[in-house]
């Protein structure tokens, strides 16, 4: 019986460790907001030249099950996609000899019903912090709260291009870039 409630004592007192260890140390703040998970998930991918993403917190956002999708055309013009895990995208993407580059929000649109959120999220793109603008977009993401934090569940994008131009609601009144 001793030995029992000695267990049951040392289990209680453990519990915390482990749900901290399960945490991968990752930033509360980082999930406990749609405006924090957003923030974090543009810091993420926003890195100097010579640097990786930040692997650890970007799995920290993203649902273990998390699904990404690229968007683009293919070399005959056509809509071409690439889907894939969150560990998918930082082995083919998540080189650290990859040029720098900085991503940040410039307008979003939230859908929210429940524990689920999707987010429309344009972004422009520049080669150093509140550089030239190099390219736009709007991110896709679904984002899921399971009571205690947020977590993103699955992004997909597409670029402006030629054709292809962001609609004026998805756009501040007056964008970078333009």
């Amino acid at each position: 019986m001793k030995k029992v409630l000695s267990l049951i004592c040392a289990a209680a007192l453990l519990a915390p460790c482990a749900v901290q260890a399960q945490a991968g140390g990752g930033r509360v703040e980082d999930v406990e907001s749609l405006d924090g998970i957003l923030n974090a998930y543009y810091e993420v991918v926003s890195r100097p030249e010579g640097t990786a993403p930040d692997r650890e917190r970007d799995e920290w956002i993203h649902h273990p099950d998390a699904l990404v999708a690229i968007t683009g055309l293919g070399a005959d013009g056509a809509p071409a996609i690439q889907t894939m895990t969150l560990a998918e995208y930082h082995d083919r993407f998540g080189a650290a000899d990859a040029e720098a580059f900085f991503e940040w929000e410039v307008h979003r649109v939230v859908q929210r019903f429940g524990n689920v959120a999707h987010v429309w999220s344009t972004y422009a793109s520049s080669r150093e912090p509140d550089g030239e603008v190099f390219g736009r977009g709007i991110n896709s993401i679904q984002l899921y709260h399971d009571g205690d934090r947020w977590w993103i569940t699955s992004w997909i994008f597409d670029q402006e291009r030629a054709g292809n131009e962001i609609p004026a609601e998805f756009l501040p009144d007056r964008a970078p870039g333009r």
